[in-house]
């Protein structure tokens, strides 16, 4: 089995809806023509920042047909695998497969949840997708305050003996988590790489060795976020912070507190930016209120672009 390359910037994408709240799949078509313009190391699906948890089944299936019908094989492509139980995860996972999926961001699952965190839960779901399917995996380390886990040393080691796991998504926000996270996984005799899932220091993850930025905020600014990449792996260091630092700004705005409404921020910053059409979110998603509108946009505005 030959390991697929994650590096770079990898865009969480939005997902395009109508008034009705159902797929606006023309939207999704340009949206993604859109974002392909820029040198990404791949596109992620159906997870967080494109509403996958409150997505049907065929919903799910019909988007990554879309996204792939597109991308072809020019990028990876990565879908979220949101499940309840083990059986129906790796039914989701052969569908997924079937439909083009490259690799799986797995989300935790409410059997994961709890104190002290056993690993054998964990372990056997991973390790059931994994024996079935065939297919890639991308661990996902997840904040609490949008429903994840963080798992601990012991258990994170264990995952990683799983062939089929290749990478993670370290998205804790918590910088010494991740710092602990990429120590104990640069330790380990296999190599898995680690993608930062933390927008609100991107420049910092990838300073400090991250491969690559599987983020919601990468899907703005993404030429400018693609060219500090770049120039951090050209340890052009001060150049990449220059664009950390003008970022900076619209991050914090997006990823303000209550954080989960990055996703509504996220596409009404595309409607000003004249990507997306509306920023339709699906109950029991909100919209952003005025103030927060103003927020965005007095933000994109300071970084400059609007």
């Amino acid at each position: 089995m030959k390991n697929l390359k994650l590096r770079g910037i990898i865009p969480a994408t939005v997902l395009p809806l109508t008034s009705t709240y159902q797929v606006d799949e023309d939207s999704l078509k340009e949206y993604i023509k859109w974002l392909t313009k820029s040198r990404i190391g791949g596109l992620a699906v159906n997870v967080d920042t494109g509403e996958g948890p409150h997505l049907y089944r065929q919903e799910k299936l019909k988007v990554l047909d879309v996204v792939k019908s597109l991308v072809g094989n020019r990028v990876p492509v990565i879908a979220g695998l949101q499940a309840s139980f083990t059986s129906q995860a790796v039914e989701a996972a052969k569908e997924m497969k079937e439909a083009g999926a490259d690799a799986l961001l797995v989300f935790p699952i409410t059997a994961f949840y709890g104190s002290p965190l056993h690993s054998e839960v964990p372990y056997a779901y991973h390790k059931a997708i994994a024996s079935e399917t065939g297919i890639q995996i991308v661990l996902f380390q997840l904040q609490k305050d949008l429903g994840g886990v963080e798992y601990d040393p012991e258990c994170l080691a264990r995952l990683t003996e799983i062939e089929e796991v290749i990478a993670i998504k370290e998205a804790s926000f918590d910088a010494m988590k991740f710092l602990n996270t990429l120590r104990l996984l640069k330790s380990l005799p296999r190599k898995i790489t680690v993608l930062t899932g933390n927008d609100n220091f991107i420049f910092e993850s990838l300073v400090l060795g991250a491969e690559g930025a599987l983020i919601g905020f990468g899907t703005l600014a993404t030429d400018l976020q693609v060219e500090m990449f770049e120039l951090i792996q050209e340890k052009r260091y001060e150049e990449a912070r220059e664009i950390a630092d003008r970022l900076q700004p619209l991050a914090d705005v997006i990823f303000s507190r209550p954080v989960r409404n990055y996703r509504a921020r996220i596409k009404e910053a595309l409607v000003m930016l004249g990507v997306l059409k509306q920023a339709y979110m699906r109950p029991p998603l909100t919209p952003i209120t005025r103030q927060e509108g103003e927020a965005v946009k007095q933000a994109l505005a300071k970084v400059g672009l609007l």
